[in-house]
C-alpha cells in the first residue's frame, strides 16, 4: 500500500509501529520498498556514509536532489523523505520554501525533513502552506553539532527536557506531520510521543516512539568508522561484501574467473577466416 501522510497518521492512531530506514540509491530503494518499509529517508547522513565527509554540514542541495531522485525512482510504496541540508532553510523563509520545492520537484521527494524546534517554525509553516509535507527533527541535530558540543544525548536536565517537549509541541502546531527524536532519553521520548498527535520516529530514543529509523549501513555492518550505542546490527553484510570482494580478486588472479560459462561463443569458421585475414 502506498504510504502517505494520512496512512502514517492512521498507524499512530492504531498503535502500529512505523518502519523507516535511510536510503541513498535506486537499487537499495527497490529492496527496502519490497521489504515493506513505510518511509525511506534520504538523509544528509549520506555525507558520512556515501561521500566520506566528517559531518553532514558539507552536504549540498545538489547532493540531496541527486540521491533523492535515485531513491524515488526505485520506490513504489514507501514515502520518500528528503533531508534539507545545512543552510538550505536557516537563512530565510524564502530559501526554505524554494529549496523544499526543489527537493519535491527535482528530487521527486514525498516530504522534506529539517532540524530544529521553535526557531524553524516559521519555515515549517511556510513550507506546509506551499503544500509540502514536513518532518521535524529534534534532540541531537547533527547540523548543529558545533553548537551542541559534539554528538551527545539531549534533554537530560529538567530545563532541556522542558525545551524539547515545548519544541515538539511547537513543530506540531506549525504543521509538521511527524517528528524524528534523536538521542533522547527513552522516558522523555515516550512522554513526547504521548503528548503529540503526530507520529514520532526514534533513533536512539527508545521503544516508546511511534516508529524507528536507522542508517542502513549501520544496521547492516557496512560502516565501520564509528558505531553509535543505539545501533543494532541486524546482519553483518559488511563482512560478506568484503569476503566476496577478496574472493573475486583471488579467483581472477588464479584464472578461475571468468570461466567458460561466463563467456560468449563465436563459430570456429568465423575465427578461422578472421585469423587468415589478419595474417
Amino acid at each position: 500500500m502506498k504510504q502517505t501522510v494520512q496512512t502514517l497518521q492512521a498507524k499512530k492512531q492504531q498503535g502500529e509501529k512505523i518502519a523507516m530506514l535511510t536510503c541513498y540509491d535506486y537499487s537499495t530503494a527497490k529492496l527496502m520498498d519490497a521489504a515493506g518499509m513505510d518511509m525511506l529517508l534520504v538523509g544528509d547522513s549520506l555525507g558520512n556514509v556515501i561521500l566520506g565527509y566528517e559531518d553532514t554540514i558539507s552536504v549540498t542541495m545538489e547532493d540531496m536532489i541527486h540521491h533523492t531522485a535515485a531513491v524515488a525512482r526505485g520506490t513504489k510504496n514507501a514515502l520518500v523523505v528528503a533531508d534539507m541540508p545545512f543552510l538550505s532553510y536557516q537563512t530565510s523563509v524564502y530559501d526554505a520554501v524554494v529549496n523544499a520545492g526543489r527537493l519535491m520537484k527535482e528530487g521527486r521527494a514525498g516530504a522534506v525533513k529539517l532540524e530544529g524546534g521553535e526557531v524553524v517554525c516559521e519555515q515549517i509553516r511556510a513550507i506546509v502552506n506551499a503544500s509540502i509535507p514536513v518532518v521535524a527533527h529534534l534532540g541531537m541535530t547533527p547540523q548543529s553539532v558545533n553548537t551542541l558540543g559534539g554528538f551527545k544525548v539531549q534533554g537530560k536536565s529538567l530545563e532541556a527536557a522542558r525545551k524539547l517537549l515545548s519544541d515538539a509541541k511547537a513543530v506540531e502546531e506549525a504543521g509538521a506531520f511527524a517528528v524524528v527524536l534523536e538521542c533522547v532519553p527513552a522516558k522523555l521520548a515516550e512522554l513526547v510521543s504521548r503528548k503529540l498527535s503526530i507520529p514520532t520516529i526514534g533513533i536512539g530514543a527508545g521503544a516508546g516512539c511511534d516508529g524507528q529509523v536507522l542508517v542502513y549501513q549501520d544496521m547492516l555492518g557496512m560502516f565501520s568508522d564509528y558505531c553509535p550505542k543505539f545501533v543494532r546490527k541486524f546482519a553483518d553484510v559488511g563482512t560478506v561484501m568484503r569476503d566476496a570482494f577478496a574472493l573475486y580478486q583471488e579467483e581472477m588472479q588464479k584464472g578461475n574467473f571468468p570461466a567458460q560459462e561466463h563467456t560468449f561463443s563465436i563459430s570456429d569458421e568465423v575465427m578461422a577466416q578472421l585469423e587468415q585475414e589478419a595474417e
